[in-house]
């Protein structure tokens, strides 16, 4: 009677495509490290919770080409610019908002001109653009 030896069955892991498995690891936390950094950009992400409509009035400030100016689509003079802001503010809440629609053409002095009248009363003016 001739008895066989039994080979003994030794489990084995594949290693062959663990160096792939780390590598995409490696390079999805390095992706996600650099998207998901808060420090990247130091912006101001407005605050909503999902079940509450917030509805803020604008307010509309135009500069024409020729330095005409018009709250609202209503026209205003110069010199009394900034008592119409301030008007045209005060039934707006605590925190009013002034968009500011001004060509390309106009020089940086008419932007900084009304951009001064926000800072002295603290106003936010925000800037608007188009696509391109």
């Amino acid at each position: 009677m001739k008895i066989k030896l039994k080979k003994q069955f030794h489990a084995e892991v594949a290693t062959a495509s663990l160096n792939d498995i780390m590598f995409f690891l490696l390079l999805f936390f390095l992706i996600i490290s650099t998207v998901a950094n808060p420090n990247v950009l130091k912006i101001l992400l407005p605050q909503s919770k999902a079940s509450q409509m917030l509805s803020k009035q604008l307010i509309n400030l135009t500069v024409t080409d020729d330095k005409k100016y018009f709250i609202n689509n209503k026209p205003v003079s110069p010199d009394e610019l900034e008592t119409s802001l301030l008007n045209a503010c005060s039934g707006n809440g605590p925190e009013p908002t002034i968009v500011l629609h001004i060509p390309r053409g106009r020089t940086i002095q008419d932007l900084v001109d009304v951009l001064q009248i926000g800072v002295q009363h603290k106003i936010k003016i925000v800037l608007a653009t188009d696509k391109k």
